[in-house]
């Protein structure tokens, strides 16, 4: 077996995280830095990087894995610039799309750009049986950016820029690829979700699918992440995605200073439901878009309400 040319060697660590649920043991901090600093570079054989990556998802990461891997993802990478803006940028990432409702996260960052707020939305551009917002906004005339130097200017102007992963971070976007290998999502699933990508503060839109992972990024957002970098507001993804479910708000909590405070609360069943597209294909739901910005079909309540927190928080950051 041949290992790369690196120092770092994996198998101390394989064996603290591979013993099972009940029998691994967490990383430190500046381990779990240096773990994900060398599968990001390549420092470990394909062999060590399965089984880094089936570890940790089997046992979980913990609040202090989390933040040592951010750490590494967002240094991996060169950080984007904000323009002068009377809001912070707004970050959706997004990369799951959807399978049954339709995907409004376009609408969502469409509706703050038009306000003037800079929004960034990052993600992947496909996703075998989802329909992603890449594609949506191809639909909607918005192409995905192709040059990083494009970023600061772009995102000046009154529409959304979509970045894809691949683009925005390389190194990172070559770690979601291994799903394609092994068949599961990966820690890197969840890092591309809480990163902040700007030098200047901003506000992130984070989501989460799995509901264990609610009190492991509370607890990084409020203990560990610096709070220089911005807030978040965290919630319950909708089929993955950061936009209100227009059915049945999500709760939102708005994490600002080591301080939670809940914007949202989750709606009860409601037997009243919003005008949605008639399907959920990227053409039929850039179409109605289109007609819920020119005021021909209703915005759902839940994503109108969504739109008015992240407004007065991002005019907040800059003040």
């Amino acid at each position: 077996m041949s290992y790369p040319n690196s120092s770092f060697r994996a198998a101390p660590f394989i064996r603290e995280i591979g013993r099972g649920k009940k029998g691994a043991r967490d990383m430190s901090q500046l381990d779990a830095r240096a773990v994900y600093e060398a599968m990001l570079e390549r420092h470990v054989s394909d062999l060590e990087l399965g089984a880094l990556l089936i570890g940790l998802r089997i046992k979980g990461e913990s609040v202090a894995e989390i933040a040592g891997f951010l750490e590494a993802a967002e240094a991996s990478f060169e950080p984007l610039s904000a323009p002068e803006s009377r809001f912070a940028p707004v970050v959706i990432p997004s990369y799951n799309g959807s399978r049954q409702l339709p995907n409004l996260t376009p609408l969502l960052a469409l509706l703050l750009a038009r306000e003037g707020v800079p929004v960034l939305v990052h993600g992947v551009t496909e996703d075998p049986g989802r329909v992603t917002s890449a594609e949506i906004f191809e639909v909607l005339g918005i192409t995905a950016l192709s040059d990083r130097a494009q970023a600061s200017s772009a995102l000046a102007k009154a529409i959304p820029v979509f970045m894809p992963i691949s683009l925005l971070a390389p190194k990172i976007y070559q770690l979601l690829q291994v799903r394609r290998v092994l068949g599961l999502r990966n820690s890197t699933h969840t890092l591309v979700k809480i990163m902040q990508p700007f030098q200047q503060s901003a506000l992130r839109l984070v989501s989460y699918t799995h509901p264990e992972y609610l009190p492991v990024l509370s607890s990084y957002f409020l203990t560990l992440a610096d709070p220089a970098r911005g807030d978040v507001f965290l919630m319950r993804g909708t089929e993955g995605e950061t936009v209100a479910n227009p059915k049945r708000a999500n709760a939102v909590t708005w994490l600002h200073q080591g301080q939670a405070t809940e914007l949202v609360e989750r709606q009860a069943p409601n037997d009243e439901l919003p005008v949605l597209p008639a399907a959920s294909d990227a053409h039929t739901t850039a179409r109605w878009i289109k007609e819920a910005l020119a005021g021909q079909q209703p915005i759902p309540a839940p994503i109108t309400e969504q739109l008015e927190h992240c407004l007065r928080v991002a005019r907040q950051l800059r003040a």
